[in-house]
């Protein structure tokens, strides 16, 4: 099957099977989920939209799990068997008894099985397939998170119309299983022999312990966990922060998807990028835009500049899972590739998390923003001064190999020998 025999196929299924990862159900699709759970359960919505912050809690310390996983027993069984348990977790939360935190705890539990069903596994696999188009492989593969930010909410809403809230996470559980699991079977894999060093056959790279003492570990750490607060944050609360100035709820609205369009320009734009310019430079570039865009909010509110800041953080945001896979690899190499990116992914959705309660609390205290914004547009500033610490690449290349699936598909991997 000569069709078959590209190392894009992966991207194809990382692409695909992101429609229906934890991200675009657990939490872009949760607000089509809110009145018809606040009707049910006859709970306030602070209480509700609490099971997204446990959801991404869980996803952040299993994570650290699934990494490990996939390291020890390859991509394809882990991703596979959370897809399974992901689906099953879904349906579960339409059987949810009548109670808002018996909801909260499955969504708990769903947040856990999403792990396995998330950036981390599908970044291997492409960053492992690919040497010198990586960042852009990287990039298109990382636009499945998007489509499914888009794609998913409306789904969720003509099911959620025509058959109840229930029985629309029954529905999207198996659309789940139908999407994700027969293409991650067909073309995902785990390219063991295109991340060997050419001495002995071992594979290239550091582990996750020797990797955590290492100071460049640390600085991305920073960096990423700054940057995420930041564009975390602003996009939860770019709404109240724009009417609160006088911005119509439309322009408000058109704001965010104007973010989540920029989401997906910044992973291609990172990707691209990332394949031609140093990481850590391409890195600075992306952080300034996130700087940019907050100075935007710091000035008086108009249509045109509210649009302009929340593109800017939408880049910004979009390219930090660029950065995270391909930064990886170059840095610490493929040993303990899935170890090392679950530490990262769990800063990254840790610091998810932390953003929003940093806007709201600066509101909750001072009636305004401006602190919040002033105080994380500074610690971005300094963390990211620390990507000038980094160093050369330890690890340019791969070494030129095939492997095969098994059902029989042959795949080159991509890179320059």
């Amino acid at each position: 099957m000569k069709f078959f025999q590209n190392a894009w196929w992966v991207v194809v299924a990382a692409v695909i099977g992101q429609i229906v990862s934890s991200g675009p159900l657990l939490q872009f699709s949760f607000g089509v989920f809110l009145k018809p759970l606040a009707d049910e359960f006859g709970a306030d919505r602070a209480t509700l939209s609490f099971a997204v912050l446990v959801a991404f809690t869980a996803i952040g310390f299993s994570s650290l799990a699934v990494g490990r996983l996939i390291d020890r027993y390859g991509i394809r069984l882990v991703v596979l068997s959370a897809i399974v348990l992901f689906a099953l977790s879904v349906a579960a939360l339409g059987l949810s008894p009548s109670s808002p935190y018996a909801f909260i705890a499955l969504y708990g539990i769903a947040g856990l099985f999403g792990a396995g069903q998330s950036p981390p596994p599908y970044a291997k696999a492409v960053a492992a397939s690919f040497d010198t188009r990586r960042g852009l492989a990287l990039g298109i593969a990382m636009t499945g998170v998007g489509l499914g930010a888009i794609l998913l909410p409306q789904l969720a809403q003509f099911l959620i119309a025509n058959m109840g809230w229930r029985n629309a996470y029954i529905a999207l559980s198996i659309v789940i299983l139908v999407i994700a699991f027969p293409v991650v079977y067909l073309l995902l894999r785990d390219p063991v022999a295109a991340i060997q060093t050419k001495k002995e056959g071992e594979i290239a790279g550091v582990t996750g312990k020797e990797a955590v003492r290492s100071p460049q570990f640390w600085f991305m750490i920073a960096v990423f966990f700054a940057l995420v607060c930041v564009s975390a944050g602003v996009i939860a609360h770019i709404v109240p922060i724009l009417t609160d100035r006088g911005i119509s709820a439309q322009v408000a609205a058109g704001a965010i998807s104007a973010a989540g369009a920029a989401l997906i320009v910044g992973r291609l734009g990172a990707g691209y990028l990332l394949d031609r310019i140093f990481a850590p430079y391409v890195a600075f570039i992306f952080v300034f835009l996130s700087i940019v865009g907050l100075g935007l909010l710091l000035l008086p509110a108009t249509p045109g500049l509210a649009i302009a800041a929340t593109i800017c953080i939408g880049l910004a945001l979009g390219a930090e899972v660029d950065l995270i896979g391909f930064m990886i690899p170059r840095y610490f190499g493929f040993r303990s590739f899935g170890e090392i990116y679950g530490y990262m992914f769990s800063a990254f959705t840790f610091g998810s998390g932390l953003g929003p309660f940093a806007m709201g609390l600066s509101f909750s205290l001072t009636g305004s923003y401006t602190i919040a914004i002033i105080g994380l547009g500074a610690a971005l500033l300094l963390s990211s001064l620390l990507f000038l610490l980094l160093g050369p690449y330890r690890y340019n290349h791969l070494v030129r190999s095939d492997f095969t699936t098994p059902v029989g598909l042959k795949i080159e991997v991509q890179n320059d020998r």
